[in-house]
C-alpha cells in the first residue's frame, strides 16, 4: 500500500472552509462568489462540488440564482457540530461507552458546563 499524499487536505477541511465563507457572508452566495471569498486557487467546479455535497448532507440550502444556485448554511457552526456529534453517536452500538469516553476526556471547565446544562441551569 502506498503512502498518503502529504499535500492532500484533511477530510472535511474544504467543506469547513466553504461553510466558513458562507457564515461570514451572512447571505446566499453562488459558487463563483464562494470561490472569490475563499481567495484561493480552487476551481469553481471544485467549489460547486463541495456545495452540492453540503446540500446533499443538509448543511446548506439553495435557491435558484440565474442558471445556477445560491447557497446558504442551514445552521450555525455550533448547530452543525452538534448535528455531527449526534450523527456519530447514532452509528455506535454502545452509546454508553462512547458517551463515557467523551465525558472522561472533557476539561474540568467543559465538564462543569455540561453538568450545568444537564441540570437546566446552564447557558
Amino acid at each position: 500500500m502506498g503512502e498518503a499524499n502529504p499535500e492532500r487536505r484533511p477530510a472535511g477541511e474544504l467543506e469547513a472552509t466553504v461553510l466558513a465563507a458562507l457564515w461570514a457572508a451572512g447571505a446566499p452566495l453562488t459558487p463563483a462568489q464562494v470561490q472569490g471569498a475563499l481567495g484561493t486557487s480552487h476551481a469553481r467546479t471544485t467549489v460547486t462540488t463541495i456545495l452540492t455535497r453540503l446540500h446533499e448532507k443538509g448543511s446548506v440550502s439553495r435557491t435558484r440564482s440565474g442558471r445556477g444556485f445560491a447557497y446558504l448554511p442551514t445552521e450555525d457552526a455550533s448547530g452543525l457540530t452538534a448535528r455531527r456529534m449526534h450523527s456519530e453517536l447514532e452509528k455506535t452500538e454502545d452509546r454508553g461507552a462512547v458517551l463515557s469516553r467523551f465525558v472522561s476526556r472533557l476539561s474540568d471547565d467543559d465538564e462543569a458546563l455540561l453538568r450545568s446544562l444537564l441540570d437546566g441551569s446552564g447557558a
